[in-house]
This record gives structure tokens, C-alpha cells and sequence, in this order.
């Protein structure tokens, strides 16, 4: 056989291989950190509720998902194991970690400095502040004379009436 002819199959193969070769990566890695999970972990599910791990035991989890409120899981369900900074972070708001950036809830505050630094002549401004108008104009030879649409009308049919008979 032609080696040219083999080649798309060893392409293949060669992809199907990487491919199950990075799955099973991700699953081991999974694996691993679910086998790190100890008891007073703050853990994310894979349905985003953030808990704290009370017990473990083979299969499942029991968590903590409010104070006083315990909840058994499959341990496939752990989405992530965090470390105790992120998870007060996230669940108790605990803000001691923020770099100084803080991201504003709209633009405004994003933009109100720059129009007030820059010195733009006032005329480009209300040029872009005009309004414009995106309704449909006729176009001269799109109208039709009020005469013509008066004898439409005037055949003796009404709206919505068709020519059969």
C-alpha cells in the first residue's frame, strides 16, 4: 500500500490518542483534588453552592451548606477545592485581599474625567448629540397621488376581500 494512503488514518489515530490522553489528565487532576478535601474545606459544587466539608467517607461528602443546615453529596459533585482565603472571600465578603482596583457598577464614572480633560470644541458635541431620524422617507418616485388611492377603494371591495367569487 501507498504510505500516502495511510496517512489520514495515522492522523487519526494520532488525534483520538491526544485527545483521551487530555481527558484522562483532567480527570486525574479532579481526582487528586477531591482526594485532598478535609473536613472544614470550603468546597464549590459543580452546581456553584459553596459549602464547608464536615465528613467524608467513600462515595460521598457531607457539607455544610448553612450554619446548622448538612447536606450529603457525591464526591463527583465537588466542581473545586478552595483555599480558605477565596472561600471567605466569596461566602463572608471578606474584602482584605483587593489590589486597590475597583471595578465601578457603569461607565460613567469611566468617562466623566475625560470629558472634562479634553478641550474639544463644543460644536462637534452637539453635532454628535443630534438627533437622528430613522424612520423610512418616501422617495419621489415611491408616492402615489391621493387620487389613485381613492379609486382603489372605490371598487366596492372592502379590506381583507378577495377577487374570487
Amino acid at each position: 500500500m501507498n504510505p500516502v494512503t495511510l496517512l489520514p488514518f495515522i492522523v487519526l489515530i494520532g488525534a483520538m490518542f491526544l485527545m483521551t490522553r487530555s481527558a484522562k489528565k483532567k480527570q486525574a487532576a479532579a481526582a487528586q483534588m477531591r482526594n485532598e478535601m478535609q473536613p472544614g474545606t470550603g468546597v464549590r459544587t459543580i452546581g456553584g453552592m459553596y459549602a464547608t466539608v464536615k465528613e467524608l467517607h467513600d462515595d460521598t461528602v457531607l457539607l455544610e451548606v448553612a450554619p446548622g443546615v448538612h447536606a450529603v453529596y457525591a464526591k463527583n459533585a465537588i466542581g473545586a477545592v478552595l483555599d480558605d482565603a477565596e472561600y471567605n472571600r466569596i461566602v463572608h465578603g471578606d474584602d482584605d485581599e483587593l489590589d486597590g482596583a475597583v471595578v465601578p457598577d457603569d461607565a460613567s464614572s469611566l468617562t466623566e474625567h475625560v470629558e472634562a480633560d479634553t478641550d474639544v470644541d463644543t460644536d462637534a458635541d452637539d453635532a454628535d448629540d443630534a438627533k437622528i431620524d430613522l424612520g423610512k422617507k418616501a422617495e419621489a418616485g415611491d408616492v402615489e397621488p391621493k387620487d389613485a388611492k381613492a379609486d382603489e377603494k372605490s371598487e366596492g371591495k372592502a379590506d381583507g376581500e378577495a377577487d374570487a367569487k
